[in-house]
C-alpha cells in the first residue's frame, strides 16, 4: 500500500512540477509529504491517501472550509486547500504550525454516524485519557466543527494539537 501511495504522489509531483521532498506523517487514512516548487505558497503538505472514501470525505470537508474562509478554530490553524487530484486521491494544502486542526478524512460531512451509548462512554473516555486538561478546549473544537457540518469521531492529540 505505501509503494502504491508514494508512487502516486511521485506521479501527482511530476504532472503538477513540484519536488516531493519528506514524509512528514503515516496514518490510517494516507501519508503525508512536503512538497515544493509553488512560489505562490512555499512549501505545501501533500497528502496522499490510500483509498477514495476517505479521500473524498477529507476533500470536500477542505472545499467546506474554504468556502466559508475558515483558517482557523479557536486560534487553532485549519490548513488551507490548494489543489486536489481524484485520480491520484492526492490532497496539496497549505502547512499549519501548533495550535492546530487537521486530518479530516476519518471525519463526516452533513451527517453523523450511529453509536451506542456504550461506545459513547468509551470514547468519551479515552478522550478525557488522551486530552487530559485539553479535553474541555477540544469538545469546543469539536462542537465548533458540528456547527458546520463536520462531525470528526476521531479526534487525537495529532490532529488538534495544541500549542
Amino acid at each position: 500500500m505505501d509503494e502504491d501511495t508514494v508512487a502516486n504522489a511521485e506521479a501527482y509531483c511530476a504532472r503538477n512540477g513540484l519536488r516531493l521532498l519528506e514524509r512528514l506523517g503515516t496514518g490510517i487514512h494516507g501519508i503525508v509529504f512536503t512538497v515544493e516548487g509553488n512560489a505562490e505558497f512555499g512549501p505545501a503538505a501533500l497528502k496522499v491517501h490510500y483509498s477514495p472514501e476517505p479521500y473524498f470525505r477529507e476533500r470536500y470537508i477542505y472545499e467546506r472550509l474554504n468556502e466559508m474562509g475558515m483558517s482557523e478554530i479557536r486560534g487553532f490553524d485549519v490548513p488551507q486547500l490548494l489543489d486536489s487530484d481524484d485520480e491520484l486521491l492526492a490532497l496539496k494544502m497549505t502547512i499549519v504550525m501548533p495550535p492546530f486542526v487537521l486530518d479530516f478524512a476519518g471525519a463526516y460531512l452533513d451527517f453523523a454516524p450511529k453509536f451506542s451509548d456504550e461506545i459513547w462512554v468509551e470514547w468519551i473516555r479515552k478522550n478525557e485519557e488522551q486530552f487530559g486538561a485539553n479535553w474541555s478546549m477540544a469538545q469546543i473544537i469539536l462542537d465548533d466543527l458540528k456547527d458546520l457540518g463536520i462531525h470528526m469521531h476521531d479526534p487525537s492529540p495529532g490532529n488538534i494539537r495544541f500549542a
